[in-house]
C-alpha cells in the first residue's frame, strides 16, 4: 500500500505488454499469494514491494515459475543491457503515457485463502480470541477472512491508510506498546499481524509480547511435523538444541540462501524440509502431511502458515502461547538496527574486527566489546561477524541487505540479558559511527 505502488504496477504491466506478453492483475495481495499463483499456473510472477522499509522506498520482487529467483538470477538480471528511450519517461521517471492495468483477477487471492481453509479443520480456532493488527499490511483482509473462516473471534485494531514500515525483526517500540495495551484491554489469546507485503508474521502471546520470528519458526516447523530445518546463521540456537529435527542447516541471511540449501536437501532425498528466518519468514520445500491433509510446497516467505501453526500448536496442547516457550531450551534473542549507517562504514567495521591470520585469540573483538562480554571463543563469518563468548552469549553484526543500516543480533540465557546486550552493542556501534 505504498503511495508509489500504483505507478510501479502500471510500469510493470506496460513492460510486460511491450515484450509481447499478457499481464494478470492480481490486485493488492500478499507476496506469497502472488508467488503461489505463479507456481500453480507455471508463469513468472512479480510483486511490487519494499517490504518493511519506509514509504519513500519501493521495489520489485521477481519470481520464476518455480518460485523465487536465486542470487545467480539476480546477477544475470543486473547484467542485462536494456535500451530505453528518453521519450518514454518524464523528468521524474514516470511513464509519459500512463498505462491502465487490466481488470483485477481475484483467483490468486482465492487460491491463497483456500490453501489454509482447506488445510486446517473447520472451526479449529473456535473459542480463540485474536487481535488483528491491521496497520497498512496488504495481508490484513485475507488474514481476517482466514482466521474468521476457521472459527476465531477477530478484534481489528490499528488500521491505517498511510503506509507504516512495520519490521518484524526490529520491532518498533510503538508496536511493542500497542500490543501490550490491546492485550490488556481485550483479554486476547494472541495478537497477529504481518509486515507490509504480508510475507513475514508477527505473533504475540496473551500478554501482547511479540514472539521472535526465529522462535515462531521453530514452533511452526514442529506443528507441521518437519524433519529438516534450514535457517540463517543469525537464528536462535534453540533449534539446534531442542532435538525436534533430524538435522539443522545454517546459511547466510536471505531467503535465496535458505531456498538453495532446502533444494539441496530435497535432492539428497530429504522429506519434510522447511526453512525459516529470524524475521519470521517460513518456507516449505516439499509437501507436508498434516493430520491427513496436504500442505503443498511454497518455497517463498509465508506469514499465514506461521500464525495459524503457532495458534494451533498452543490450542492442541491446551496451553497458552506464552507457555509454549517452556518447550524450548532457554535461549533468547534480541536485535536492533542503526539507520543511516553507510554500508561501506559497516563493512569497514567488520573488516577491522575480523580475525587476522596469525592473530592469537580475538584481541580486537574483545577490545571492541569490552570486559562485560568476556572472552570470545569462536567467530562465524558466514554472514557478517557472529561472535560467541565463553559464557555462551552471542553478538552478531551485519550490514542490512536492502538499506543503509547496520543490524545487531544478540543471544543470551534470558530475554532481559539479550536486551541488555543489545543495548550495550547499539551504544558501541553508535559511538563507532560518531568517530
Amino acid at each position: 500500500f505504498r503511495s508509489s505502488t500504483p505507478r510501479i504496477l502500471s510500469a510493470v504491466a506496460r513492460a510486460v505488454e511491450d515484450r509481447g506478453y499478457v499481464h494478470v492483475n492480481c490486485g493488492f495481495i500478499p507476496s506469497p499469494a502472488v508467488a503461489l499463483f505463479g507456481i500453480r499456473e507455471g508463469i513468472p510472477a512479480i510483486m511490487v514491494t519494499g517490504s518493511h522499509i519506509p514509504d519513500g522506498r519501493n521495489g520489485i520482487k521477481f519470481n520464476k515459475p518455480s518460485g523465487e529467483i536465486s542470487k545467480e538470477d539476480e546477477v544475470a538480471i543486473r547484467g542485462q543491457q536494456i535500451e530505453i528511450s528518453s521519450a518514454w519517461f518524464d523528468d521524474e521517471g514516470g511513464l509519459r503515457q500512463p498505462y491502465t492495468l487490466c481488470e483485477e483477477d481475484e483467483i490468486a487471492i482465492e487460491q491463497y485463502k483456500d490453501r489454509y481453509l482447506d488445510l486446517f479443520p473447520p472451526n479449529c480456532l473456535r473459542g480463540v480470541r485474536i487481535g488483528l493488527y491491521e496497520h497498512s499490511s496488504v495481508a490484513r483482509g485475507v488474514l481476517r477472512e482466514v482466521l474468521q473462516g476457521l472459527g476465531a473471534e477477530v478484534i481489528r485494531r490499528g488500521y491505517s491508510d498511510d503506509f507504516i514500515p512495520v519490521d518484524t525483526e526490529a520491532i518498533r517500540p510503538e508496536d511493542v506498546a500497542l500490543a501490550k495495551a490491546w492485550a490488556a484491554e481485550e483479554a486476547l489469546d494472541s495478537i497477529v499481524s504481518t509486515d507490509g507485503d504480508g510475507d513475514r508474521p508477527l505473533v504475540s502471546d496473551e500478554f501482547g509480547n511479540w514472539l521472535r520470528g526465529d522462535v515462531a519458526g521453530i514452533f511452526c516447523a514442529r506443528y507441521l511435523g518437519a524433519q529438516y530445518a534450514v535457517t540463517p546463521v543469525s537464528s536462535n540456537s534453540a533449534v539446534d538444541l531442542c532435538g525436534w529435527f533430524r538435522s539443522v542447516a545454517r546459511t547466510r541471511i536471505g531467503s535465496p540462501y535458505v531456498i538453495a540449501e532446502m533444494e539441496d536437501l530435497v535432492r539428497q532425498g530429504g522429506q519434510g524440509v522447511i526453512g525459516y528466518e529470524a524475521n519470521g519468514g517460513f518456507l516449505t520445500a516439499d509437501a507436508l502431511n498434516l493430520k491427513g491433509r496436504t500442505l503443498s510446497p511454497l518455497p517463498t516467505r509465508d506469514a499465514v502458515i506461521v500464525i495459524l501453526s503457532v495458534l494451533m500448536l498452543a490450542k492442541d496442547a491446551g496451553m497458552s502461547v506464552s507457555a509454549l516457550g517452556a518447550l524450548l531450551p532457554a535461549r533468547f534473542t534480541y536485535s536492533g538496527r542503526l539507520k543511516d549507517f553507510a554500508t561501506e562504514a559497516s563493512r569497514q567495521l567488520l573488516n577491522d574486527l575480523a580475525p587476522m591470520e596469525g592473530e592469537e585469540g580475538y584481541v580486537r573483538i574483545e577490545r571492541f566489546f569490552g570486559a562485560g562480554f568476556g572472552s570470545a571463543i569462536s567467530v562465524d563469518q558466514t554472514d557478517g561477524l557472529r561472535v560467541t563468548f565463553e559464557n555462551g552469549e552471542i553478538a552478531h553484526l551485519r550490514p542490512s541487505g536492502n538499506a543503509p543500516e547496520l543490524r545487531c543480533y544478540n543471544e543470551a540465557g534470558s530475554q532481559e540479558r539479550a536486551m541488555e546486550l543489545n543495548r550495550i552493542c547499539m551504544g558501541l556501534l553508535e559511538h563507532r559511527r560518531g568517530q
